[in-house]
């Protein structure tokens, strides 16, 4: 096995071995071969590594055990920062790799596509307990909306969570510890305002699993984690990105889908800078029933009736 693999495939892990066990049979059955292993191990005991000193099938395995927890997902890229591979290739502990050819599918598109620096699959988000595959493909549209900008993801999450992603290492984006909520898709933007363009494989070449531990479910709705990371992402990335709809929608329907209705409802979760835009669109909602709000084709069109006016503001 060469010093330098070509593939780094990269496991933030924490205690769930079951999962785990199940991802790394999918990788030990991967015909292709040229990549490493790097467990980073947040659990609070040893059963991750007593797991790991007993599996058998896979050579170039490389274990860290973190001194401190660090959480989701600061865990994500410390995995990546012990990575050697050209590539990285981002696995959830509870996914795993759909058949025995997914990883040679993915080696393919680096060496057919050697102008694009992150690449992403299709994949099947499977139920934990369950047996049926919901397939997620990017259709035509979909492709053609994040072509034309990353930002079009506050309209879709297209790409799907990280282990759909092989991206090289050396464009140095990491994932922001500071968020849980937007922690993927905020990463994606960056990486393609970077790169400038991506590989997508028309092929389930992931499966995704859906379970009542991930984060997704744990922080829906909450305003005490939506408010602040929305509010930071904005700040981060921008307020012109105010300037494209589906932007300006994503928050529209944040603010509705909380039932913020004034900027000290805000301000009780976020200390930060709300910018005039984002104070506006409140200001505008609250003068609107609820009761239609909620209604979509009305919250659609109060909403497209805001942005025309907020494009002769200044941000």
């Amino acid at each position: 096995m060469d010093e330098f693999p070509l593939i780094s495939i990269c496991i933030p892990a924490y205690k769930r071995i079951e999962f785990l066990h199940r991802l790394f049979d999918s990788i030990a059955i991967q015909t292709f071969k040229d990549y490493e292993v790097i467990i980073t191990d947040d659990s609070p005991d040893e059963v991750v590594a007593t797991f790991l000193k007993n599996f058998q099938g896979i050579e170039n395995l490389h274990y860290f055990r973190n001194l401190t927890t660090l959480g989701t997902p600061e865990n994500w890229n410390e995995s990546i920062r012990k990575a050697s591979g050209t590539w990285i290739k981002l696995m959830h502990d509870d996914d795993w790799f759909a058949d025995a050819n997914s990883l040679q599918t993915f080696y393919e598109a680096t060496i057919n596509h050697p102008e694009h620096s992150f690449i992403f699959s299709a994949h099947n988000n499977i139920k934990e307990g369950k047996t049926f595959k919901d397939e997620i493909l990017l259709n035509a549209a979909g492709n053609s909306l994040l072509k034309r900008s990353p930002l079009n993801l506050f309209k879709k999450q297209f790409v799907g969570n990280p282990s759909c992603t092989l991206i090289r290492r050396d464009i140095n984006v990491f994932y922001d510890s500071r968020f849980q909520w937007v922690v993927d898709f905020e990463f994606y933007i960056r990486c393609l305002l970077k790169v400038k363009k991506y590989y997508y494989i028309n092929l389930p070449l992931v499966n995704v699993g859906i379970n009542d531990e991930q984060v997704t479910n744990y922080a829906f709705r909450k305003p005490q984690i939506e408010i602040p990371e929305n509010h930071l992402m904005a700040e981060k990335l921008g307020f012109q990105i105010l300037r494209n709809i589906f932007v300006y929608d994503y928050y529209w329907r944040m603010y509705r889908n909380l039932g913020i209705r004034n900027i000290q409802d805000i301000k009780q979760y976020y200390t930060g800078l709300v910018h005039p835009l984002l104070a506006q669109m409140v200001k505008a909602q609250n003068k609107i029933p609820a009761v239609i709000l909620k209604r979509g084709i009305f919250s659609k069109m109060f909403m497209s009736f805001n942005y025309l006016g907020s494009l002769f503001t200044k941000t």
